[in-house]
């Protein structure tokens, strides 16, 4: 019987989630990869205990995350049947609908038939009475937001979920659907956008935007897919992401990337850091930040990431050299 570390809240930090009364770890762990059918049981297993032994309290999915879609939730429903149970009330569990998961056009988008059917698939999976966080994983140009933000307030409601959250929303439609959550009394609590060293859109707007109208802001692809890593420095691996034939990372995106990769890499080994770690603690600086979602194919990965809270300050040359880089200046 797995029972978790007493000391597992002295290694994190938390940071409260824009204006309401939830604070996130710095580092929330994604089930987006490794965690479907083709993934080792006792691996993902050993992941998830990694995670909350370090006081890595939210767990992050969606109901095509696999894969195959659905997957990731099955498996995590298992681990969290047979070890996280008891743990319940500490955890935040997170999970979204808006792309494709059956046939038919009730299948995927922002419906409210579609996100409640979803949801109720996704508690099924998860062996869950409800979800912390229920979002809408995509914008909907085609469905009227009042529909998809009712069908997120519907859920909290119904008790379904416990807050409402959106993904990949662009400036307007984002502060559209806070202000409606608003109106139907259920606040957004959180955005969750890609955002890294190499993928900087949202701080064009998105970040600001949600600092001032009190919602947290998750970044997802941290890492830029595993380009802000030590894996690429030297080519790309036989057994690497970027040897497959996924549209995420391939040989382009890292001929592209190489060179500022070596270079940020000199600079995080003069902070006594990974790439990877300086990478992670670089977004953090950002005040409208509150959570950085990690992804993980080992437990050895979710430690050395949060051993970057060790070193979270940057000297101002520091940042300049850094910006420099990421500029092309």
């Amino acid at each position: 019987m797995y029972q978790t570390k007493a000391e597992r809240y002295e290694t994190m930090v938390y940071k409260r989630c824009g204006a309401s009364g939830i604070r996130l770890p710095r580092l929330s762990l994604g089930l987006w990869h490794n965690f479907g059918d083709m993934s080792v049981r006792h691996n993902c297993r050993a992941m998830l205990h990694q995670a909350f032994d370090l006081g890595i309290t939210h767990f992050d999915l969606a109901n095509n995350y696999g894969p195959p879609p659905g997957a990731a939730e099955e498996m995590f429903g298992q681990i969290m049947k047979h070890d996280l149970a008891p743990y319940r009330d500490e955890l935040i569990i997170s999970t979204k609908a808006g792309y494709l998961m059956w046939p038919g056009p009730y299948g995927e988008w922002g419906s409210r038939k579609y996100l409640l059917a979803s949801l109720d698939q996704s508690l099924k999976r998860m062996g869950l009475d409800y979800v912390d966080i229920f979002y809408s994983h995509r914008y909907d140009p085609e469905t009227p937001l009042e529909e998809t933000m009712g069908a997120l307030a519907q859920a909290v409601r119904q008790g379904k979920a416990l807050y409402a959250g959106v993904s990949n929303y662009p400036p307007e439609a984002f502060r559209k659907a806070v202000m409606l959550l608003r109106q139907m009394d259920t606040p957004c609590l959180l955005h969750q956008y890609r955002y890294s060293m190499l993928v900087r859109d949202a701080e064009n707007e998105l970040l600001t935007e949600g600092e001032r109208l009190g919602v947290g802001f998750i970044a997802f692809c941290p890492l830029a897919q595993g380009l802000l890593t030590s894996r690429y420095l030297n080519g790309i691996p036989e057994d690497s992401r970027a040897a497959l034939p996924i549209p995420f990372l391939n040989q382009e995106h890292v001929d592209k990337a190489i060179s500022r990769i070596r270079t940020l890499n000199e600079i995080a080994a003069g902070r006594g850091q990974t790439l990877a770690q300086m990478a992670l603690v670089w977004l953090m600086r950002n005040s409208g930040l509150t959570s950085v979602l990690i992804g993980a194919s080992r437990p050895e990965q979710i430690v050395e990431n949060v051993n970057c809270l060790k070193n979270i300050d940057f000297t101002t040359e520091e940042l300049a050299a850094i910006e420099a880089v990421l500029s092309g200046r």
